[in-house]
């Protein structure tokens, strides 16, 4: 991992490093120098956060300064950028956005050509070129931007040719969380084609109050209007539209590894299960290897990242995959993570099994699992801190092999992430405090 990007692009608060108008115009001027071409073509598209233009026309401005020519869609959902960048024929796709995170922050992702995340090697080559980026560096022939029309609909149109049997879902009422962010004019269209019944939340962005209350992270109102209304389920998108997380009839909450199983046991039923496995990662619940064990389905995990589950799903030649914060990527379908895509793959097992989702989640039983995050000063290598590594072994030897132990850091905020899973809650909790109280003590705030 570089000093500029995470686990998920370049991410931070707005209008400080790394997230400047300064470093948005050299990051636009390093990609059409990393891809070493004659004219460029980029595709660029934000959510709904109030700093997004500021940092587009950045980058925008940096790219035109190297030649390159930028189709602008606009607020968007960050898998339509992959998808329009693969469509139009485009070599770069980029996204202002910080995804989850509140409205404060933003950030930058890049796609290739292909409509997939970059490599971490990738990355760090444009890093290098960032760096070594002076201030009057240029071109003599600059290039333009243009603003791309029916971007929505073009989206929307992809995304129902995808599941040709869910032309009338009727019978259904769903009702929608956009996040206030990069779904909130795609969503409503989307589902009010295929479904007599929708209500829809979250679809009045202000610039600030993107994932404030609502969305992926806040499901509360969710689950209230599910109950309320009697809904069939409850969607949920985060600010910039690359995760799901549902919600049952009955008002609860299911997770990511939930949706990968009931995916999981309909693919395989319909012989799509391309290589009989499914990509998570470290993080997913010990619940879904049970499950998928009891399906006959293998499961490979991967570092924390949907780039890394990518990584891992082209590799191993599986089709489905994804992470327990509800990034699916459905590689059958897109070449990125979507949670309007895995909304619809959800609708699609609802029909195919005829149950309701409150039975589907049933399909795999999730164990116990306590986060706790701790602000650190710096990021030592977790093997170079004595306390952590004994404290981390007593709790291991205490669990045995009816929980794990997980401690990570955030490749994206100042982060330690301290996970402990096990049968009871109550010790998770207490033995996941212990590790996090050694870690505050060597290198907290």
């Amino acid at each position: 991992m570089g000093k500029l990007f995470g686990t998920d692009g370049i991410r931070g608060v707005a209008n400080r490093h790394p997230m400047t108008p300064q470093m948005g115009l050299k990051l636009g001027k390093a990609i059409p120098r990393f891809l070493g071409k004659g004219r460029v073509k980029a595709v660029m598209g934000r959510d709904t956060r109030v700093s997004g233009p500021m940092l587009e026309y950045a980058v925008a401005s940096g790219l035109m300064s190297e030649g390159a020519d930028v189709a602008s869609a606009g607020i968007i959902p960050t898998p339509a950028v992959a998808y329009l960048t693969r469509e139009l024929g485009a070599d770069v796709g980029i996204v202002i956005s910080a995804s989850h995170n509140p409205y404060e922050h933003n950030g930058f992702k890049v796609f290739s050509a292909k409509g997939t995340k970059l490599t971490e090697d990738e990355e760090l080559r444009i890093e290098k070129i960032i760096f070594s980026i002076g201030e009057d560096d240029g071109i003599a022939q600059v290039g333009g931007v243009k603003q791309m029309g029916d971007t929505v609909d073009k989206y929307v149109d992809f995304l129902v040719s995808q599941f040709p049997n869910l032309q009338d879902l009727s019978e259904l009422r769903v009702v929608i969380d956009c996040a206030n962010g990069a779904t909130y004019n795609v969503a409503p269209d989307l589902f009010e084609r295929l479904i007599a019944h929708v209500i829809s939340l979250g679809i009045n962005p202000d610039g600030r109050n993107i994932n404030d209350g609502c969305g992926s992270q806040h499901p509360e109102n969710l689950r209230a209007k599910v109950v309320e209304t009697g809904a069939s389920v409850g969607l949920a998108f985060d600010g910039d539209g690359d995760r799901l997380i549902a919600v049952d009839e009955k008002g609860r909450v299911l997770t990511g590894d939930q949706l990968l199983a009931i995916f999981a046991r309909m693919l395989k039923e319909k012989g799509e299960l391309k290589g009989n496995v499914v990509v998570s990662t470290v993080m997913s619940n010990i619940g879904l290897k049970v499950a998928l064990r009891s399906m006959g389905i293998d499961l490979i995990a991967a570092d924390v990242g949907d780039r890394n589950v990518y990584q891992k799903m082209i590799e191993s030649g599986a089709v489905l995959g994804g992470e327990e914060s509800g990034h699916i990527i459905l590689l059958s379908h897109h070449s990125t993570g979507d949670g309007m895509l895995s909304a619809l793959q959800l609708l699609s097992a609802m029909r195919y099994f005829e149950r309701p989702l409150s039975e589907l989640a049933q399909l795999m039983e999730v164990f116990p699992q306590v986060l706790v995050n701790v602000p650190v000063k710096r990021k030592t290598p977790l093997s170079e801190l004595p306390m952590v590594q004994e404290i981390i072994g007593e709790v291991e030897d205490k669990l045995g092999d009816k929980g794990r132990v997980l401690v990570r850091y955030s490749g994206t905020e100042s982060l330690c992430r301290v996970m402990v899973e096990g049968e009871d809650r109550d010790k998770a909790q207490n033995y996941a405090q212990e590790i996090a109280s050694a870690v505050a003590q060597e290198v907290g705030k």
